[in-house]
């Protein structure tokens, strides 16, 4: 763990304004209109797509799923959230606007003066993770029961004095959650890159293994295009946390040290196409779950596989991404694992639509539901 990080179990938790109660009318989907990046046009130097998880948030509501008062808006995370993970060193090397514009692979940043790079750039970035952080709350223990094919999962509270908590939320109390943006997997403790500014991943996952005992074994599932060679990094030598990684092998950041942080690795030619790739997501998340058994999934769904993705340089239509999500909460629904799903990666305009209609084909499935425990009876 790197230097002057609080990610330790052995000392209390942190107070947070990062976990709040939600209402019983609030499904679990975090999103806010400040996760988006617009400024002078800058934005539009990387091909990455900064207003697409708006546009995710407007074609989920013009299809009558969400409304603005049922969805979860998440708190920025501060300072001394992001040191759960990050040290001071490394947070304090974001206050030169040089350093972000690497990270962001955006070279005029640069040249910006960093209280607009804070509030332009970095501030979406840290709601984003804030998102992240929220959706797999911790404070409680798993208690699970069928309801017809699926099995769903309650709670009982297990609330750290220290924390004041007074509620279970989203994936741990509902069985599934999705913040509509996050999966900042380049970014390690100590290293941003890739567009990846905080580790929200893997900050969600330390918030998770401080404040709880019941829930130890967490599993990564990383269906982005790229190597998630930031949390492969952070959880390098833990047993409690299992990486499944399907990438393509051929692109950024083709990172060797951190491969060896991921427990299932497949590597991807370019231009894999369908038939392939959803048998080897198929096979290997199967294989993943029987191998470790998690109490919680984390999904990084990437939708820079899609064909024409100028970086991800993989062949997969709209409707194989659309399966692919279908077979990861399929597989992890039934076992009844509570599953987080961020959006990660994505760089075409066609991106935020195929994001919305894979969420809306989880709902058509009843692999999410708008289900209270007042329900569950």
């Amino acid at each position: 763990m790197a230097e002057g990080v609080e990610g330790s179990n052995s000392s209390p938790p942190h107070r947070t304004e990062l976990y709040f109660d939600i209402q019983e009318t609030q499904w679990p989907i975090v999103y806010s209109p400040e996760y988006n990046i617009a400024f002078l046009g800058l934005e539009k130097l990387h091909p990455f797509d900064s207003g697409k998880w708006g546009r995710v948030y407007e074609f989920l509501k013009e299809a009558k799923m969400i409304y603005d008062y049922t969805i979860v808006k998440p708190k920025e995370a501060q300072t001394i959230d992001l040191l759960v993970v990050h040290s001071m060193r490394y947070i304090s090397t974001l206050r030169w606007s040089m350093n972000v514009a690497s990270i962001t692979e955006v070279p005029p940043v640069a040249l910006v003066p960093n209280f607009i790079v804070q509030k332009k750039v970095l501030r979406p970035f840290r709601y984003q993770t804030g998102g992240t952080i929220l959706i797999p709350d911790p404070t409680c223990s798993i208690v699970k029961y069928v309801i017809g094919f699926f099995v769903y999962t309650l709670v009982s509270m297990e609330i750290d004095q220290e924390v004041e908590l007074t509620a279970a939320k989203l994936a741990v109390e509902r069985g599934w959650s999705i913040n509509i943006g996050g999966g900042f997997h380049h970014c390690c403790a100590e290293k941003g890159g890739g567009f990846c500014a905080y580790a929200d991943i893997t900050l969600a996952i330390r918030f998770l293994l401080q404040r709880t005992s019941t829930i130890s074994k967490v599993m990564i599932v990383d269906l982005d295009a790229h190597q998630g060679n930031g949390h492969a990094r952070d959880f390098m030598d833990e047993d409690g946390v299992y990486i499944l990684d399907i990438y393509n092998r051929q692109i950024y950041p083709r990172d060797g040290f951190a491969k060896r942080g991921i427990r299932r690795k497949v590597e991807l030619e370019a231009f894999t196409e369908d038939e392939e790739y959803l048998r080897k997501v198929r096979n290997n998340v199967e294989g993943a779950l029987n191998e470790f058994e998690p109490d919680l999934v984390v999904y990084n769904a990437g939708t820079d596989v899609l064909e024409g993705d100028p970086l991800g340089l993989l062949s997969i239509t709209p409707q194989g991404i659309i399966e692919r999500d279908q077979i990861v909460f399929q597989k992890v629904r039934t076992r009844g694992i509570p599953i987080v799903m961020v959006t990660s990666g994505g760089y075409q305009p066609t991106t935020a639509r195929i994001i919305a209609d894979s969420i809306l084909n989880l709902r058509a499935l009843s692999l999410i539901r708008y289900l209270f425990a007042t329900q569950r009876k």
